[in-house]
């Protein structure tokens, strides 16, 4: 194969649709300590001066939402006037309704037990709460088998919140973006050709200071050296000047950064976003599912790159359908290893949620900088605990 390129982005925590995120994550995880078979779908904008929280919620608790999102926005750093946008003093609007009784009934009892008569296994209790398409990937770019370019952005964005934060660079604000195109050839990375970030930051600072300040103190402490030569492209905030950003720069909205949340574009989408569902939604628990088989998969060395296909009927527990693509780097053909994933994987949305333990507080910290390969997270999908039972189930041998 000829060579190519390849780029991903990825966005700081105060980024505008990033708060929104977060917000989402914070109010679901603050609901799931005290209702953890609470139904869950909050989604959150935000502009100038203002945060409207809104959705569908059952559960038995209370949870002063306000008081979540303005801690959000305050700990993202947006607590004063001179970032533009203050989470102590704008206001917040809540908007919440009860979860549809007509999704209630899928959701509460599937269809296999309503139709089927299948009420001797618990995993068939529950339904996926939409229809839907979920992708998982993985491949063996890097060590958290993720593909190179959103490794790489997600990094950059990491550390342009770091020196910030801890005040290396005092002068930059919380919002960011970061882009990473790498060059391919024979399908491996051979290099990066191309660096983008964009740094809200004051305006008493010079354009210069700030390009040579994340140079030294972000792009080349995170890219690998190996990776940089002397055709490498770096653009730094190249419109020269970046002072208003966050909800007063651009409005915000929970789920529009879905491609920065997986593979960068690398891997297909089915389109379903993440932040704000609890794990009964399908577009959540499957996505984190099918990443959980691609990884060990690539991680048994099966393969080099894996795609995984799910999809889900609205109250159906098991999944109407199960796709593998290797690419042809697997030896063996993707249905043999569709068919020892469908042995060895349950996929109802109930033993998902069990076997991934998806009712514990833990999505305000996937929020930002992506839900995919976050290893230091300690994420059950992330686990290579598979990897023995595909070898041993596939009969692979190196």
């Amino acid at each position: 194969m000829s060579k190519h390129f390849f780029t991903s982005e990825s966005v700081t925590e105060g980024h505008p649709d990033k708060i929104c995120d977060q917000i989402s994550d914070a109010i679901l995880d603050e609901i799931l300590k005290k209702d953890k078979d609470a139904h869950v779908a909050c989604e959150v904008t935000a502009t100038t001066g203002m945060i409207h929280v809104m959705g569908e919620i059952s559960t038995s608790c209370y949870v002063d939402i306000a008081s979540v999102a303005r801690e959000v926005v305050t700990s993202i750093g947006y607590d004063n006037t001179s970032s533009g946008f203050n989470g102590k003093t704008c206001a917040v609007i809540t908007s919440i309704d009860a979860q549809s009784a007509d999704i209630a009934l899928g959701v509460n009892k599937s269809f296999e037990i309503k139709e089927e008569n299948k009420f001797n296994d618990k995993n068939n209790i529950i339904g996926a709460g939409d229809q839907g398409l979920m992708f998982g990937f993985a491949c063996n770019e890097t060590p958290e088998l993720m593909p190179l370019p959103i490794s790489l952005a997600h990094k950059l964005a990491k550390k342009l919140t770091y020196v910030r934060k801890s005040g290396i660079l005092s002068y930059l604000r919380p919002d960011g973006k970061t882009q990473v195109t790498i060059e391919y050839d024979d399908n491996k990375p051979i290099r990066v050709d191309t660096i983008v970030i964009s740094a809200q930051h004051n305006e008493l600072v010079e354009l210069e200071q700030i390009r040579e300040d994340i140079k030294k103190e972000v792009i080349f402490s995170v890219i690998p050296k190996n990776l940089i030569d002397e055709k490498t492209k770096i653009f730094i905030n190249p419109t020269g000047r970046f002072v208003i950003g966050g909800p007063v720069g651009d409005s915000g909205l929970t789920g529009r950064k879905i491609i920065v949340d997986t593979y960068g574009g690398y891997s297909r989408h089915g389109g379903g976003a993440f932040s704000g569902k609890d794990p009964t939604k399908v577009d959540r628990s499957a996505a984190y599912a099918a990443r959980h088989i691609a990884k060990n998969i690539v991680a048994a060395e099966i393969a080099d790159r894996c795609e995984v296909q799910l999809a889900y009927a609205i109250g159906v527990a098991h999944p109407v359908s199960i796709m593998i693509d290797t690419f042809g780097t697997s030896k063996m053909s993707d249905e043999k290893i569709a068919a020892a994933v469908k042995k060895l994987f349950d996929l109802r949305p109930a033993a998902i949620i069990e076997n991934l333990k998806l009712k514990r507080p833990i999505y305000k910290n996937l929020a930002a900088y992506g839900h995919m390969g976050r290893e230091d997270l300690n994420v059950t999908w992330e686990k290579l605990d598979k990897v023995e039972a595909l070898k041993k189930e596939l009969s692979y041998k190196k």
